[in-house]
């Protein structure tokens, strides 16, 4: 008799498997994948679908795996944003949606918030960001409104099976440093077409050691370094973090998602307890240097806000920073929570009080400034964001110069109306 062994895969291999009803995959095949749930928001999803639907007379196939939220253009400010969110409202409300999420926060944080990733999904967003659900287990990437038609209308997408990179990190963050800091450390090394269209994995003990909203601003990011996903293999803190979503323990698998020790992968490795607060300069991720490095740089706006830096985490990390002190004369600073949840939890720990206490001004938990809405970024000003890009007129100004950091680093440049090391305000 004879015993067959497994083929060693990866955890990317692994997920795309399981969606194509297989037991493995090989690297460079195209497969076909049943999809589990489809995410699109206001601006990527109503008003591009409806018109292409009617055209082809076609119906959403299974509406309970479909998911809208209105992130991108609310509040509405003027007649397009309203007609663009009113069109997303009328077709939800027509097709019967059952989850709809209305200005409640950032389609990215409010998706697993809501319990609908786990491990093991196979999940599409109409956003580039949406590798967020990678810090899930959950192979989840961004695609655009036609391939979304294919989606909605048949429940299936292909892909090419990815090569793996895997970024191992040792060592632990020193205080003051957050997830921000280490991928725009890869960034700025390996470049915005460093991912290439492959898998990014994150692993090692630095990375274990994250918070859930810590590895969501990581998976997120794998975007910026070109990839198609960024993947964290589920572990108990992803299985806890879920049930306090409301997911059931017998809906979370964590024993198969983890890349088996001989797969095929490229290995990177960092180490953590090395790494100084990270800063990238106009007008790309990829710009990144130390922040000693950028000392003398004056800021005039400071913006918290966005999926990679508004969530409870983050603004717990600028209210460390800002806790008794008011932020430097002629500062602005702008908090936008990324989910009325995590600002209602932020609210009850007194960390929102922090913040106004040392003059934030607070936004309404939306994309806001990280699309180019709202126009609230003056003209020629130096900006300290926590957003993902700082891609030119990215934030709404063409003349802004935009420089992104951790909610750390933007709550101690705040303070002290230059660009800083937080390290020295938490000191």
């Amino acid at each position: 008799m004879t015993t067959h062994t497994p083929i060693p895969q990866t955890l990317a291999q692994k997920l795309i498997a399981q969606a194509a009803g297989r037991s493995h995959v090989a690297e460079g095949e195209i497969i076909s994948c049943k999809v589990d749930l489809a995410m699109f928001h206001d601006s990527s999803g109503p008003r591009r679908l409806k018109p292409m639907l009617e055209e082809l007379g076609a119906e959403v196939w299974d509406k309970s795996r479909v998911v809208l939220v209105m992130d991108h253009y609310v509040p509405e400010q003027d007649e397009d944003s309203r007609r663009i969110v009113r069109i997303a409202r009328d077709w939800a409300q027509d097709q019967k949606l059952p989850h709809v999420y209305d200005s409640q926060g950032i389609c990215h944080v409010v998706l697993p918030q809501k319990g609908h990733l786990r491990p093991g999904m196979f999940c599409v967003g109409g956003d580039s960001h949406s590798p967020t659900g990678g810090a899930f287990g959950t192979y989840m990437f961004g695609i655009g409104s036609t391939e979304m038609l294919g989606v909605v209308v048949t429940g299936e997408i292909w892909v090419r099976v990815p090569q793996t990179m895997r970024m191992w990190w040792d060592g632990q963050l020193q205080q003051g440093l957050t997830a921000k800091d280490m991928m725009l450390h890869m960034i700025g090394q390996f470049g915005m077409n460093g991912g290439d269209y492959q898998a990014l994995e994150f692993c090692g003990p630095a990375v274990q050691a994250l918070s859930m909203q810590e590895r969501m601003t990581m998976s997120n990011m794998s975007a910026e370094m070109g990839a198609q996903v960024g993947l964290i293999a589920p572990d108990e803190v992803t299985q806890d973090w879920l049930v306090k979503a409301g997911v059931s323990k017998d809906d979370i698998h964590l024993g198969h998602w983890h890349t088996d020790d001989d797969a095929k992968a490229e290995v990177h490795r960092f180490n953590a307890s090395q790494l100084a607060p990270q800063v990238a300069a106009p007008h790309s991720p990829a710009n990144t240097r130390a922040v000693h490095e950028f000392q003398n740089v004056a800021v005039q706006v400071a913006y918290i806000g966005a999926c990679t830096g508004a969530k409870l985490v983050d603004l717990r990390a600028a209210a460390q920073v800002l806790k008794g002190k008011r932020v430097a004369q002629g500062v602005r600073l702008m908090v936008a929570p990324a989910s009325l949840s995590d600002q209602s939890q932020a609210e009850n720990e007194g960390v929102m009080s922090v913040l106004r206490d040392a003059g934030a001004e607070v936004l309404p938990t939306a994309c806001g400034a990280c699309s180019g809405y709202g126009g609230s970024i003056p003209d020629g000003a130096n900006v300290i964001a926590t957003t993902a890009r700082n891609f030119k007129g990215r934030m709404g100004s063409d003349t802004a110069q935009v420089y992104l950091a951790s909610p750390y680093t933007v709550a101690a440049s705040a303070l002290r109306g230059f660009i800083s090391d937080p390290r020295e305000a938490l000191a």
